[in-house]
């Protein structure tokens, strides 16, 4: 007997966040071996009229074909794969593995061909830009080790934080969107953070289940020479299959000029791979009320209660500050008490204190609220 939760995500999935409507070709991408989710999402997507695809795929084979693959080898690759998802109208990635870190001791040379030639032009510039699509994780025992919980626990959290009632957080962040579209100057402060930039022109984009499971927060860039001063992330990042923490960004210009972390030549080896890879393409507050602490998955980390995230690399169609780049690294500072504490200014007015919005048109996202 199927567990009524799991279809009761299937059915969010297919009918809320992606939308499917008739005779739309939808992608379901399942890393992993989650076979009854995708299951539930087969007869999701054909119950609404569409046309249901499935790739199934595991990360480990995924090293071995980085490993040994050429530049001929991903050109092709990314050229069939790319004239697949042209085909596509929806596109579902369900992502699963035993090990972050399987990636880990691919060469930094394939892995830059991989984003460069791969991912960038299928995800990046199609998937992204061209459908309607949405990415989560699944449960497993490695992602409940990650969180310090048992596996059932850790399956109670899923999905409380996945099947929230994500139509009432939307209309919930329409303040934050509308300030954030009037803003010019924002100010970051927290320990060993003291960060202005400008978000003057570029717009703000709600994520309430439409793109991300799970969800909870509200991007835009920053302009992109306006990044001054430095800010030291409290959250570890996975990033080419290696887990980077300690980062300390330090901005001129927009431009980052000095980068460490626990792994300071290899961080920097990630920035140098394209001009655009040392500028920010996304700043985003984040605020599920039900994720709480880092886990080392950026779909989850990225929404955490009272944090934000500042990302270099490629900017977003919706909030184009112009930066182009083969990376989007998301990196996650908390502000809440435990982590260290932290404001935000909106043009010099303080909006979040220590991880709570303080101001009446923001409060509904404080977490009581949206539970």
């Amino acid at each position: 007997m199927r567990d009524p939760r799991l279809q009761k995500l299937a059915q969010n999935l297919v009918q809320y966040s992606i939308d499917v409507q008739p005779g739309e070709n939808v992608l379901i991408d399942m890393i992993g071996k989650e076979v009854e989710l995708a299951k539930c999402l087969i007869e999701e997507v054909a119950k609404r009229g569409g046309r249901p695809f499935v790739e199934t795929s595991d990360r480990s084979v995924l090293r071995t074909m980085l490993m040994h693959a050429t530049k001929e080898q991903m050109e092709l690759w990314s050229s069939l794969d790319l004239e697949r998802m042209k085909q596509m109208q929806g596109y579902i990635a369900v992502r699963s593995g035993d090990n972050i870190n399987e990636l880990a001791d691919v060469p930094e040379a394939n892995m830059r061909l991989y984003d460069q030639i791969y991912r960038n032009p299928v995800h990046m510039e199609q998937r992204v830009k061209r459908t309607k699509w949405v990415v989560l994780r699944y449960p497993n025992a490695s992602m409940a080790q990650l969180a310090n919980m048992s596996t059932e626990a850790f399956e109670d959290f899923y999905f409380n934080v996945c099947n929230l009632d994500y139509s009432r957080m939307d209309k919930a962040m329409d303040p934050l969107q509308q300030l954030m579209n009037r803003t010019d100057k924002v100010r970051i402060v927290s320990p060993g953070t003291d960060l202005t930039f400008s978000i003057k022109g570029i717009g703000a984009k709600k994520c309430a289940g439409n793109r991300n499971i799970p969800d909870g927060e509200v991007f835009t860039a920053p302009v992109r020479d306006s990044v001054q001063g430095t800010i030291t992330y409290n959250a570890p990042s996975v990033q080419s299959g290696v887990t980077f923490e300690n980062i300390k960004l330090t901005f001129k210009d927009g431009k980052i000029v000095e980068a460490t972390s626990n792994d300071t030549k290899r961080i920097n080896e990630i920035f140098d791979m394209d001009e655009g890879a040392r500028y920010i393409g996304e700043f985003a507050i984040g605020f599920n009320p039900y994720i709480q602490h880092p886990m080392n998955d950026i779909l989850f980390d990225e929404k955490i209660d009272g944090s934000l995230h500042f990302t270099p690399g490629q900017a977003y169609e919706e909030t184009d500050n112009g930066n182009r780049s083969a990376l989007h690294w998301d990196l996650v500072l908390i502000q809440r008490p435990e982590y260290g504490g932290g404001e935000i200014y909106f043009d010099d007015v303080l909006i979040r204190k220590d991880g709570r919005f303080v101001i009446p048109e923001l409060e509904y996202l404080n977490p009581e609220h949206l539970k």
